[in-house]
């Protein structure tokens, strides 16, 4: 499904093209695509609220599929092994950020389905050392969401600093496909969670996975939170999120986009409140959410697409219809 100039997705603006089948250069591996996952991010590339880097561009990077080649100089993988390849294509390794270990800042980096093509077709081209073996647990449309979703709430998860803590009130503004694995991550860990959303039907599958208590954005909870984390594009709900964070307590968005923030007033942020973003993955927030998610027995409830389909998916994924992942079946 190939994506030529942004446009509303109301307009269906990805097409099913026939193009040429990519081939593996030094380094890189060939992969048949299996299943692909539809993330918010796609959504924003196809509408244009992420300034386009290559068009016309192949979208998707929470991919799952078998190995059929591998070019020169590849080790760490082998034909026939089924991978992952998330958004972090590929990272240059010698810039001040991923000297820090922070490759997800990386001033060169590639992301899949955005600087390079990505998932959304039956073939793609990933940098070997950045595939990630897909655990036994899950088939390959379970294990997609993980590859995004999952791993981007990790490090959102991590970076609240309660998992270090071992305990807390956690807050999940927003309840998709990445909340809903988060969700069950953190009950396994010990955390309180409590969860914000506009749809009833969202409210009641949360309490269903086990979080303490579910509301409206806009409700109070029964106690103040610890820390926070945003899951939608929308700087209300982050002045929602802070509103209910105690002293101390820290908000950390998710999203790779938000609307502009037009008031804040400095008193929420008084108290030592914190507010952080979430910045792309490394290969380690990946791996590591893999092996965490199989621990937990986190299961993504997920809806299938045909690859034709692709813009009915991101369609219903804007509007509100999706419960948990939506990924697409290709293989």
């Amino acid at each position: 499904m190939v994506l030529h100039k942004p446009t509303p997705i109301d307009e269906n603006p990805l097409r099913l093209e026939d193009v040429e089948e990519p081939s593996p250069g030094r380094g890189e591996v060939l992969i048949r695509v299996r299943a692909c996952g539809v993330c918010r991010t796609d959504l924003h590339i196809v509408e244009g609220e992420l300034k386009p880097i290559k068009l016309p561009v192949i979208p998707g990077h929470q991919v799952v599929g078998v190995i059929e080649e591998i070019g020169e100089g590849v080790e760490a993988v082998k034909k026939g092994d089924r991978v992952g390849v998330p958004w972090l294509y590929w990272a240059c390794g010698s810039c001040k950020y991923c000297r820090r270990g922070l490759e997800n800042l990386c001033d060169n980096a590639l992301f899949t389905g955005y600087s390079v093509d990505g998932g959304y077709a039956e073939y793609m081209v990933a940098k070997a050392d950045y595939v990630h073996p897909i655990p036994s647990e899950y088939d390959d449309y379970h294990a997609a969401p993980l590859l995004c979703g999952g791993a981007i709430g990790y490090r959102a998860l991590r970076l609240t600093g309660l998992l270090e803590r071992g305990e807390g009130a956690l807050g999940l503004f927003g309840f998709g496909s990445s909340a809903h694995m988060i969700l069950q991550v953190a009950v396994n860990k010990g955390l309180e969670v409590y969860v914000f959303t506009r749809s009833r039907r969202k409210m009641e599958y949360a309490l269903k996975l086990g979080a303490s208590w579910a509301g409206h954005t806009t409700e109070e909870p029964p106690r103040k939170l610890d820390a926070a984390i945003v899951f939608a594009p929308a700087s209300w709900v982050m002045v929602e999120a802070l509103k209910k964070v105690d002293k101390g307590g820290r908000v950390v968005l998710a999203e790779i986009y938000m609307t502009p923030v037009e008031r804040l007033d400095y008193s929420l942020l008084w108290l030592e409140r914190e507010i952080k973003t979430v910045a792309n993955v490394t290969r380690r927030d990946v791996r590591e959410f893999l092996v965490e998610a199989a621990r937990a027995g986190v299961k993504p409830d997920i809806t299938l697409y045909s690859l034709e389909e692709a813009n009915k998916a991101l369609y219903e994924l804007k509007y509100g219809e999706v419960k948990g992942s939506s990924v697409l079946k290709i293989g």
